[in-house]
């Protein structure tokens, strides 16, 4: 019979072979597991390069972290930030200022990051932002734009008290000017690229001003490409920023996602921009619960039935051009995608005399979204104004 000190003894070796064991299996486990996502690190790093190769003659410069670093003072000046990315203010060698928009790190699929730098790059108008480098270091993302003194639209018609302190607000002639800007850009993406491209994402905060006030188109983060001969794309989610997002994406009964999704979010840019413009909650009330598409639109046709000004503009001139923008904005926000105009129609619409224009009819889908609406909807992209 074994004695008591030997059964110890004996138990003792037991549970010493087997954490051994157990470890050894979780040793080699952990190696495993390191290994497989090492190699599929370097396998997308392959795919990455081999990108960056194939569209050489297409892609800007690539910049190592470290540069981005210097060219930022290890990001000192921030110029923004949104809930994907954060924008830093940089210096060129050449002494170019420009914008660095450093992305968060993330599990996103590195091909498809550089699908957009490619995509981007692809573009050339003078009412798209300029991508002049990017960066891609595994973890480390970053885009390098061309830098915008005016910052984003976003700051200039919805900060009103900073506008009049700063003695930067906005005219009407020249909010109407960056009107026709973004819509030619629209029809640029729309229409004149290789591929067709779908922004999804247009809002103030994503349209940057020069220092003459030119707009330019920024952050395709949510941009999707389709042929050129096509309009339309395929999402298993939904894609855009609520209170700009077409009806369709949500509900897809209304019609199939396409270049209109983009038209409805231009149509409500502009909406917007005159509704600040003309503080409609002054008149309003803020406790109204009057939808404000559905209050401008009220407005418009009062005026029709009771002539006078629609006291936008302060000249015939800048009435007409308040009138051109608000008819234009409810043609762009009709519920079915197939009674909007498409962007070349818009710009024709815009540039054309007010006095063909008819008043579209009251789209039914009036309303802010509500919190049975809102729940599943996809998260916007970075809202980086600067």
């Amino acid at each position: 019979m074994f004695s008591y000190a030997g059964k110890s003894n004996l138990l003792q070796k037991i549970f010493i072979i087997v954490a051994i064991a157990s470890g050894s299996i979780i040793l080699t486990i952990s190696i495993i597991i390191f290994i497989y996502f090492k190699r599929k690190q370097f396998l997308e790093d392959k795919k990455i390069e081999e990108m960056i190769r194939s569209y050489s003659t297409h892609t800007p410069k690539q910049y190592s972290y470290s540069h981005l670093k210097k060219i930022t003072n290890s990001f000192m000046d921030k110029l923004g930030q949104g809930g994907f990315s954060t924008v830093y203010k940089g210096k060129l060698q050449d002494g170019q200022d420009v914008a660095v928009k450093l992305l968060n790190e993330s599990t996103e699929n590195g091909q498809d990051f550089m699908n957009e730098v490619v995509s981007v790059t692809k573009t050339s108008h003078v009412n798209i932002a300029t991508l002049l480098g990017f960066c891609y270091e595994q973890s480390k993302r970053a885009l390098v734009y061309e830098y915008m003194s005016n910052g984003s639209l976003d700051k200039y018609i919805f900060q009103r008290d900073l506008q009049v302190k700063n003695g930067v607000e906005l005219s009407l002639s020249t909010l109407y000017n960056i009107v026709i800007g973004v819509g030619r850009g629209l029809e640029y993406l729309h229409c004149h690229c290789n591929t067709r491209i779908l922004h999804f994402d247009i809002k103030p905060h994503n349209i940057l001003l020069d220092n003459n006030f030119c707009p330019k188109i920024s952050d395709f983060g949510l941009a999707k490409q389709c042929m050129a001969k096509e309009s339309h794309v395929s999402m298993t989610g939904m894609k855009g920023t609520v209170g700009f997002m077409a009806p369709e994406v949500i509900f897809r009964h209304l019609g199939r996602v396409s270049h209109k999704s983009d038209v409805y979010s231009y149509g409500m840019l502009v909406l917007e921009m005159l509704g600040e413009k003309k503080c409609p909650n002054e008149e309003m009330g803020q406790s109204s619960e009057e939808y404000f598409p559905d209050w401008i639109y009220n407005k418009l046709t009062q005026h029709e039935i009771d002539g006078g000004s629609y006291s936008w503009g302060d000249t015939k001139e800048e009435e007409e051009m308040a009138r051109k923008m608000i008819i234009v904005g409810l043609h762009c926000i009709q519920t079915l995608p197939d009674n909007r105009p498409s962007m070349t129609n818009v710009v024709a619409m815009l540039e054309g005399s007010v006095d063909v224009l008819q008043i579209p009819p009251k789209p039914y889908f009036f309303g802010p979204p509500t919190t049975d609406l809102l729940q599943g909807v996809a998260a916007s992209s970075s809202s980086n104004s600067y």
